[in-house]
């Protein structure tokens, strides 16, 4: 693939030729009316996105950076990139609030202040913005560690800290949970989480909608991943007690927690690892798709037959329940080899949906026609 290249602090032009991406096109299967394209190229393992002011795309690299991509000619190809952020660990998660963008590391959260004016101002001679520390005591595990970062609407920032294991018991009690920031305090938001790794509040209901990763080495079937809804703070999913809607596990099932299990509201599969998802409200997609959650499944890594890699589709009735769920995207995975590994959906404000490639390190752009 061609690469035109300005050597500067921190910019440089993303071009898309290339037969590799012709490829992974191709093989692709979208529902009916819809195209895809690739809409950044050349990244280092995407994963959570987020739209600032002017279409800029703010993106959380996993390998160290964070990035603000432009698509200048509005031409649905990003044609430059800045480097907000660099020599961070593990810096998946970002979210914007105010004008000021967060973004995560391992045991650390930071914020740019007033991110758009400073993206406005850039130039090649820009030296990287300053970054103000806003949470430092999370656990420093990297095993489930990476972060997604969400606010809601007054300003509270939601966050997950995975379980620092396949299946354990931790004295600490940030493990495992969904927790939310406000004005220094921290409130544990849901517990008996293994490792949600995506969740977006309902555009109706403002409900929070999370998947969470099941446990390994039960069995190619078993326990499946899951799609649950918070209905109150506090609630209780089960792990590790309890996994999907009626998994006992082995070890630690016998033990009475003193909670009540919530069950999933809808089993997405086992080994799938389900990634980022988030909601569409837009105007592009047919109006039966307005407030349907798009989920993507990054697919498995220790199971005989592979599964996964998929970017799927929930539709949810008024009353905040599964109706169904179906395929958007596939074909990453074809006689059990992988092009690809969705990481993370987000609806751009013209109503595309954007979605992260962690493996192919790229991001694609779903348009309807």
């Amino acid at each position: 693939m061609k690469k035109y290249v300005i050597l500067t602090l921190n910019f440089y032009l993303l071009s898309f030729s290339g037969p590799i991406f012709t490829n992974i096109l191709d093989n692709l299967i979208l529902e009916p009316g819809f195209n895809i394209s690739i809409y950044a190229d050349n990244l280092d393992s995407p994963r959570q996105m987020v739209e600032g002011k002017n279409g800029v795309i703010f993106v959380g690299e996993r390998n160290g950076r964070i990035l603000a991509l432009r698509d200048m000619d509005n031409n649905g190809q990003v044609d430059s990139k800045i480097v907000i952020a660099d020599g961070l660990t593990y810096s998946t998660g970002v979210s914007l609030f105010d004008g000021d963008l967060y973004f995560s590391e391992i045991s650390q959260i930071w914020k740019i202040e007033d991110i758009d004016t400073w993206i406005a101002n850039y130039s090649v001679n820009s030296k990287l913005p300053e970054k103000i520390l806003v949470i430092d005591n999370l656990p420093e595990d990297k095993w489930h560690g990476w972060k997604w970062l969400k606010h809601d609407q007054d300003g509270s920032l939601y966050f997950n800290v995975g379980a620092p294991c396949n299946i354990c018991l931790s004295e600490n009690p940030q493990f495992a949970s969904i927790l939310k920031y406000k004005d220094g305090d921290l409130t544990y938001v849901a517990n008996g989480v293994r490792n949600s790794v995506g969740f977006d509040f309902h555009p109706t209901s403002n409900k929070l909608y999370f998947t969470d990763n099941g446990r390994d080495w039960l069995g190619d079937d078993s326990p499946s991943c899951e799609l649950n809804r918070l209905d109150f703070e506090g609630q209780f999913f089960g792990y590790p007690f309890k996994h999907a809607s009626d998994v006992i596990d082995p070890e630690f099932g016998g033990i009475n927690p003193g909670y009540d299990f919530v069950d999933p509201i809808l089993e997405l599969g086992a080994h799938v690892a389900p990634t980022g998802v988030s909601f569409y409200d837009g105007e592009m997609f047919p109006k039966k798709m307005v407030n349907n959650l798009f989920i993507a499944l990054h697919g498995s890594w220790n199971r005989t037959e592979k599964v996964g890699y998929k970017l799927i589709r929930v539709e949810i009735d008024e009353e905040g329940n599964v109706l169904s769920s179906s395929d958007f995207v596939s074909g990453w995975l074809r006689d059990e080899k992988v092009s690809g590994r969705p990481s993370a959906p987000v609806m751009k404000s013209d109503g595309s949906l954007l979605l992260s490639d962690d493996k192919a390190n790229v991001i694609y752009r779903i348009t309807y026609k």
